[in-house]
């Protein structure tokens, strides 16, 4: 979903403590009223943001402040940030070792006289995967860049909320153990959020080592707001008929969220799991966009999979029977309206997955666009999703018995008997008019950034959607309901 796994290398092994006993902070009944900090807390939240807003006007990209910025001035909303991390520790007790290591960095920040900040001990202290708990808070500030957002490593500061319903939690205890996964949703952000970001990952701070990452954490409340506005947008434009359990799907940001932390828990874990090609995504390697591609929709479809057997087997309680069949929907919506679409065409993975999967639909004739109207026979579409799944599934299995230039090219032919390639494509030329006999990144580098073109379906869906989908920067959950 437009986001790296969780589970790197090191991480799949990390040892997690138990999730410790804490009190649920929650100030208000998600259904109904937007999220918000305690009162308490406000004032202290309120002048960090506004520091660090400060500070980030002074950074050069690398974090460093920049060497014509006044030191006075940087040594004072340093100061203004330190108070307040610890003036924040009475309400936020699971995160004291936390908050109490944020302030130590910071002042060593100003003792090195603003170099590249180095927030490696304070990463080190923050573990919110140890405190699942819905509607526990967190306040986090971090030198970071921030993924579809900023690419500078500027301080962002974030306040968040866990998102953990009970029936996701007996999902993560039983068969979809995910012991770096936390689902959380804005209550306010600096400027680095106020974009398409819907992540905070540890690998994206700075620090002086990669430490083992023990946790990742998914804005399911944006996800699930954008998702909404993009959909029913989408169903309009096109004259889609949703069924009427989809229809509840969109018009509630509760049940939206729900859905998104099912779908994301067990997409997330499926990047580490099946018969992979070695390490298929979390490798730092350079390699052709559609391979992302396709590891992105397999987690995907290995989710609609599972949500689908869910619900035929009719697996744990009524409620999770019943979002398990809204992860069903928002896969399918997500993907061929939102992701297709969204971001520009220079090797865009994620809108490449989609385009996929509509035209897979249509040409086993359980989609179609007939007298511009789109219709979808959901009786038979779950079979036919999960036969693609099961085609990246076989290319995987396949993979490990074959050279990395024979996968790539294997992958290319799985994508490219179901999307026209750009005609100027060397890749679609066969082996033969490849660079087989030089290093791998020469095959990258013939790969043009464009390798699969929007069709005419989508470039005209394109041109009455692009407002809609760029109106969802910044959104939140909060904003959603408003």
């Amino acid at each position: 979903m437009s986001k790296p796994a969780l589970l790197s290398t090191a991480a799949r092994d990390a040892v997690i403590g138990e999730p410790e006993v804490v009190e649920d902070l929650r100030t208000h009944d998600a259904t109904t009223r937007p999220a918000s900090l305690p009162a308490s807390a406000r004032p202290h939240w309120v002048a960090l943001r506004t520091a660090v807003t400060g500070i980030q006007s002074l950074q050069l990209a690398d974090g460093a402040a920049e060497p014509a910025a006044d030191r006075g001035e940087l040594h004072a909303l340093v100061d203004t940030v330190t108070a307040a991390l610890r003036m924040l520790v009475p309400e936020f007790p699971h995160d004291a070792a936390y908050l109490a290591a944020a302030a130590v960095d910071f002042e060593r920040w100003a003792v090195g006289d603003f170099g590249v900040p180095d927030f490696l001990d304070s990463l080190n202290a923050f573990q919110p995967q140890q405190h699942r708990v819905d509607g526990l808070q967190h306040v986090v500030v971090f030198p970071m860049y921030t993924q579809n957002g900023s690419t500078e490593r500027l301080f962002e500061a974030v306040a968040v909320e866990v998102v953990w319903p009970e029936f996701v939690a007996e999902l993560e205890a039983t068969d979809y153990s995910n012991a770096l996964f936390v689902p959380i949703r804005f209550l306010d952000f600096t400027a680095g959020y106020d974009t398409n970001s819907a992540v905070l990952f540890p690998e994206t701070i700075a620090m002086r080592t990669v430490p083992t990452f023990t946790w990742g954490a998914i804005f399911a409340d944006r996800e699930a707001a954008r998702f909404r506005l993009v959909v029913k947008a989408a169903a309009e434009t096109t004259r889609l008929e949703l069924p009427a359990d989809a229809r509840t799907l969109l018009s509630d940001q509760h049940l939206a969220e729900e859905t998104f932390v099912m779908w994301d828990l067990i997409h997330d874990r499926t990047h580490m799991r099946g018969d992979l090609p070695f390490d298929p995504f979390m490798i730092k390697q350079r390699m052709p966009f559609f391979l992302y591609s396709l590891e992105e929709l397999r987690c995907d479809l290995t989710a609609f999979r599972e949500a689908v057997r869910i619900e035929r087997e009719n697996l744990y309680s009524p409620q999770t029977v019943e979002t398990a069949k809204r992860v069903q929907y928002a896969i399918i919506f997500d993907r061929i309206f939102r992701f297709a679409i969204t971001g520009s065409r220079v090797r865009n993975y994620d809108g490449l997955g989609g385009q996929l999967l509509f035209a897979w639909l249509h040409q086993r004739r359980v989609l179609h666009w007939t007298d511009t109207r789109l219709t979808i026979d959901w009786a038979h579409v779950a079979d036919a999703v999960i036969a693609l799944g099961e085609s990246i599934d076989d290319l995987y299995w396949r993979s490990i018995d074959r050279p990395k230039t024979a996968h790539w090219l294997a992958a290319y032919a799985l994508v490219s008997t179901t999307l026209t390639p750009n005609p100027a494509s060397v890749w679609a030329k066969g082996p033969d008019a490849l660079p087989l006999d030089g290093p791998p990144r020469g095959l990258t580098d013939a790969v043009l950034a464009d390798e699969f073109p929007l069709s005419m379906f989508y470039e005209a869906l394109a041109k009455k959607m692009t407002g809609v989908i760029d109106s969802t920067r910044g959104i939140t959950g909060t904003t959603a309901l408003a």
